[in-house]
């Protein structure tokens, strides 16, 4: 069954948008594109930059790329490492299913991609021994699934500047696989996938079912 559209105007909540931010209390919802820090130090900064995100081999929560939405989380690390080498990476996470661990010894603390999940999700406040900090923290099993898209801090503005133009460098090379932004809806394709076109059935202007707004001038 084909969908026709003339005209609409729509109330986006953004969950499925790069740039979310919710509290760090809120689930992130599956599927969601979110906003999150990542600690490091300024030469793994580098090579994350230009060379992408791998698998941290062990963590209180398995394999995976640690972040959080809390930056205040992200500073602290490295651990036990000098605050002059210590950079805050911000990044967008494609969360895709999530699974909520809130206790010490649960029964899928490690093994939840095992099980179907492509991010764990340790809530602040929970109680947990491993986070003495209280604050948030998730752990991404795809390194795919997190893409480096700004230098949230930097001991230093020469080294914040030399990490923003290799980003501007990286981001430049493009590369296969790379996101485009759709012509009608200007957001971005997921994976580079195109968005689905089509003419409004009663203007004949060309639009994306994805539009938030579509005013057609032929409606009364």
């Amino acid at each position: 069954m084909s969908v026709q559209f003339s005209g609409w105007e729509v109330i986006d909540d953004g969950a499925s948008f790069p740039g979310l931010e919710l509290d760090s209390s809120q689930k992130p919802r599956s599927k969601g594109v979110y906003t999150m820090y990542h600690g490091t130090s300024i030469t793994s900064a580098r090579v994350i930059i230009a060379n992408g995100f791998k698998q941290s081999s062990k963590g209180m929560l398995g394999m995976g790329v640690y972040v959080s939405r809390n930056i205040k989380k992200a500073t602290a690390y490295p651990l036990r490492s000098n605050p002059t080498d210590r950079v805050v990476l911000q990044v967008h996470v494609r969360v895709g299913r999530v699974k909520r661990i809130d206790k010490d010894n649960h029964p899928m603390q490690q093994t939840w991609h095992s099980h179907g999940y492509d991010t764990a999700w340790v809530p602040p406040k929970v109680g947990l021994l491993a986070v003495r900090s209280g604050l948030e923290e998730d752990c991404v099993f795809d390194p795919k699934r997190v893409k480096v898209v700004g230098i949230a801090k930097a001991p230093k503005d020469s080294i914040q500047k030399e990490l923003q133009e290799l980003l501007i460098q990286s981001c430049g090379r493009g590369g296969e696989g790379a996101a485009e932004v759709c012509s009608l809806c200007k957001r971005k394709t997921q994976q580079g996938a195109p968005h689905i076109k089509q003419q409004c059935w009663e203007c004949g202007e060309n639009i994306c079912i994805l539009m938030s707004k579509h005013f057609c001038p032929a409606k009364p």
